[in-house]
């Protein structure tokens, strides 16, 4: 367990960061009393939203029709 003193945590953030991110309890002082507790954060599994982009996209009426630059390829 780390009990760091406010400026003592301005100084060595980044290694409290990191003790916390290893599952350390991190404890930030002020005035001699636990006031800030540094927790990583679990962010939830995501998963796609089947549908979600329904009516965003929209095909054109000729969208399968040759093109002119293949013209020259075409029987």
């Amino acid at each position: 367990m780390h009990q760091v003193k406010l400026d003592e945590a301005k100084i060595r953030l980044l290694d409290l960061i990191e003790a916390a991110i290893k599952g350390e309890d991190v404890f930030i002082l002020k005035d001699d009393q636990q006031t800030v507790q540094l927790v990583p954060v679990e962010l939830p599994e995501r998963r796609p939203q089947f549908g979600s982009a329904k009516g965003l996209i929209v095909m054109a009426d000729d969208f399968d029709a040759p093109l002119a630059d293949f013209n020259e390829y075409m029987p």
